[in-house]
């Protein structure tokens, strides 16, 4: 393997990471942002009040977006398997 090989490879790799973990940091960020904003304008200071609902938001794209996430991941698995037949003697 080359080292442009295993930039590429490496790149690959962050972008899928990325496909794959981003929607569900993104809406449990926006979620967490509206909560903390509706926490300042009602002085309602509760843990809980800020963990259930992300966590729930985050299990609902989870459920949602899971087939498409799981593509994702076997179609990166594939070809790095793929890429280690070549690479082995």
């Amino acid at each position: 393997m080359t080292l442009g090989e295993a930039v590429a490879l490496i790149k690959q790799s962050l972008i899928t990471i990325i496909m794959v973990g981003g929607p569900a940091l993104i809406v449990s960020l926006l979620v967490g942002i509206l909560i903390s904003l509706f926490q300042s304008l009602t002085q309602i200071h509760e843990a809980t009040l800020a963990f259930v609902p992300k966590i729930l938001v985050v299990f609902l794209v989870l459920i949602i977006l899971g087939g498409w996430m799981l593509k994702i991941l076997v179609d990166f698995s594939r070809e790095i398997f793929t890429r280690m037949g070549g690479i082995l003697p």
